[in-house]
């Protein structure tokens, strides 16, 4: 069984507009994935888990 970790942290050591554009970058990819995954569910399967079209680009940019 393999675990894969979503959560990102920055680096204490990086700080001012390096850890500020690397923060930026990881959250815009984090939701274009997160988009991504809902996106190729079906209607039905979204229903299961509570969800609709309507509401991916909602839960992806929270």
């Amino acid at each position: 069984m393999s675990v894969y970790s979503t959560n990102r942290t920055v680096s204490t050591r990086t700080s001012g507009v390096f850890g500020s554009l690397f923060s930026a970058v990881a959250a815009w990819n984090d939701a274009r994935v997160t988009r991504n995954a809902l996106s190729r569910l079906t209607d039905r399967e979204l229903d299961d888990i509570g969800l609709s079209r309507a509401d991916i680009d909602v839960i992806a940019t929270n």
